[in-house]
């Protein structure tokens, strides 16, 4: 039987590596392709939205995945999620926005769900995820959203140190205030590697394993 091929389309290199562990670790025998490009996050946060423009060249991306042979898409920034989504119905083969295994899961977990984030344009698309799926779950939550103002900035700015202080507070706080905390962003995952077991009062969710445990359930 012809293995499957999985297409992944980034926004950052950075995210390369991290989803070729994942698939190499949770997706064995499956072919993996990526295609990245950088620009995307980068217009929507200059311009401080989703532009149309942008989300036609997602959808251009996302149509050169299933041209090169994918039968399953994943799209692994949330910025672009309204992007993925409109991507999803112009495609014959499944497409998926890394954050939506992570926000059913949440919505399964508690009530009371926190978001955070460290750029606007994250938060927004990520909260309205997560009230979405909630409808479609037939569930009521409360939502509170974090921005971790500055912390993005920093990271950029090649400051990790002051990025991690600063998303490590506003975890520690929204812990108090909620159920279960969701990561907007997967490069804040490994602050929570780095959490004292003491301070991880609630389940703390990061999308890229959830993904790609999503995708290797889906390609069984």
């Amino acid at each position: 039987m012809k293995a499957k091929t999985l297409g992944l389309v980034h926004t950052s290199a950075t995210l390369v590596p991290v989803f070729q562990k994942l698939c190499s670790d949770y997706l064995p025998g499956i072919n993996v392709f990526n295609i990245v490009d950088d620009s995307l996050i980068k217009d929507v946060i200059a311009r401080n939205e989703l532009t149309k423009l942008t989300s036609k060249r997602v959808v251009d991306h996302v149509s050169s995945a299933e041209a090169a042979g994918a039968d399953f898409i994943l799209v692994t920034c949330s910025s672009i999620g309204a992007a993925i989504e409109a991507a999803a119905d112009l495609t014959s083969v499944p497409v998926l926005r890394v954050d939506q295994p992570m926000a059913d899961l949440a919505v399964q977990t508690g009530k009371r769900i926190g978001v955070i984030a460290t750029l606007p344009t994250t938060l927004g698309p990520t909260s309205d995820l997560v009230k979405r799926r909630a409808i479609v779950a037939g569930k009521e939550i409360e939502l509170t959203s974090r921005l971790c103002e500055g912390a993005f900035e920093a990271l950029m700015g090649g400051q990790p140190e002051k990025h991690d202080e600063m998303v490590s507070k506003a975890l520690i706080e929204l812990s108090t205030e909620v159920d279960v905390i969701v990561l907007a962003q997967a490069s804040m995952s490994r602050v929570v590697d780095s959490l004292p077991e003491a301070e991880k009062r609630v389940p703390i969710l990061a999308s890229p394993m959830l993904a790609i445990h999503h995708i290797a359930d889906l390609l069984k």
